[in-house]
């Protein structure tokens, strides 16, 4: 027999969800082909049978939470040489040895109750004061591990008044009598809904606004962006020019482009930059790599690239680990103002918003109809000053304001 595991998928990640067995019991699995999909809290991956042989069990079901070393299936490594027994079996027109009685089958004694649990699990119930036998396994053949004990412990630890205030009442009966529709959240939304708390009891978060008239880079895409897309073969987009102003800005408020680590800050030097695309599942940021040594037609590119993999649920770990600094545009939904939140560990994002005509003052005597953008910086007030913040929101105006300048900053 050979055990299906789970194998360390990546430093951050530690759990999945089983998305969709692939294989089913009785089914014949070579080795190196996939068994299960499972749902990380990033992207999707498919898991590698490690031997050839028939699936004897599934040990999850669908929607089952599995951790990193968990035994997920079991092969059997013997089902090839089982099939050959079985065909040099004689056939019952032949000769056969004298047949032995069958063998009657003593009453197998039931199991003691006590309850079967990992010794980590023991300890830490022995330690809390937990009665194992009153502990819901995840495991369906009933093995108690370390996290159910722990999962059990923190149901029956008394909420304080601050917690109760917040969880939502139950239904009365007259709600019950309404239609509803319950959904299971995924594993990235649950993902997404956890980090973003995360995030805001973690991080001293403000906000800072601007506007930026988008006039000069409206009228230079307009000019160029034929010949670009004869020369390049991709569209020029907005992305480039934002992305190219907060490398830009990122070099002179380096701040911005650092996290912190306990008590110490660290300080990147180069400029891996994410870009929040939408999709079905939930938010996911890849990276565009080394921002600042590629080239308009190069960034639009990757940005293309890495949207099209996240729509198709194609991306890898690699696209979406060690961002710097992200990007997020909700003007593309029709978001004219919005505050973004941080995406942890990084200080800061941006918020690009919709490009809106509003009247806007020339000088003292001429009002003119502007294609006008508000932008937001959200960043971490505990590393980041509001001059500094105010500062690199100012520059990333300035240099889109003026796009000539924008082409000699890159």
């Amino acid at each position: 027999m050979a055990e299906i595991k789970v194998p360390e998928l990546a430093e951050s990640i530690t759990e999945g969800t089983i998305s969709r067995w692939l294989k089913q019991p009785g089914d014949f699995i070579h080795k190196g082909e996939p068994i299960v999909e499972l749902e990380t809290d990033k992207v999707n991956v498919e898991l590698m049978a490690e031997a050839s042989g028939i699936i004897a069990q599934l040990l999850f079901h669908e929607g089952d939470t599995v951790r990193v070393g968990d035994t997920i299936a079991i092969v059997s490594e013997e089902a090839e040489t089982n099939v050959s027994q079985v065909e040099e079996t004689p056939q019952q027109d032949q000769p056969t040895a004298t047949k032995e009685e069958p063998v009657k089958e003593e009453p197998v004694a039931k199991p003691t109750q006590r309850p079967i649990a990992s010794p980590a699990a023991r300890k830490l119930a022995r330690e809390k004061g937990i009665d194992l036998s009153k502990v819901t396994p995840v495991d369906p053949l009933g093995r108690i591990r370390k996290h159910d004990v722990e999962a059990y412990s923190n149901q029956s630890v008394p909420s304080s008044p601050a917690l109760e205030a917040v969880k939502p009442a139950m239904p009365n009966a007259f709600e019950l009598e309404k239609p509803v529709e319950r959904i299971r959240m995924s594993r990235r939304r649950q993902t997404i809904a956890k980090r973003l708390v995360e995030v805001q009891h973690t991080a001293a978060m403000l906000t800072t606004f601007n506007e930026i008239d988008m006039t000069g880079i409206i009228h230079l895409r307009n000019r160029r962006k034929d010949a670009f897309y004869q020369e390049h073969d991709v569209r020029l987009g907005f992305m480039s020019f934002f992305t190219k102003a907060v490398v830009a800005a990122l070099k002179k408020y380096p701040l911005l482009n650092a996290e912190i680590q306990g008590d110490e800050i660290i300080v990147k030097k180069y400029y891996d930059i994410g870009v929040a695309v939408s999709t079905d599942e939930g938010l996911v940021v890849p990276v565009v790599r080394d921002a600042d040594k590629k080239n308009f037609a190069e960034i639009e590119r990757e940005i293309l690239h890495l949207a099209t993999k996240a729509r198709e649920n194609k991306l890898s770990l690699k696209d979406l680990q060690g961002g710097t600094f992200t990007i997020t545009n909700g003007g593309v939904f029709g978001s004219l103002l919005s505050t973004p939140i941080l995406n942890g560990p990084q200080v800061g994002i941006l918020g690009m918003h919709k490009i809106q005509l509003r009247p806007v003052a020339i000088d003292e005597e001429r009002m003119e109809n502007r294609p006008m953008m508000y932008v937001a910086l959200s960043y971490d007030h505990r590393i980041i000053d509001g001059k500094e913040a105010v500062g690199f929101l100012v520059k990333v105006k300035e240099l889109l304001e003026d796009p000539e300048q924008l082409l000699l900053e890159s």
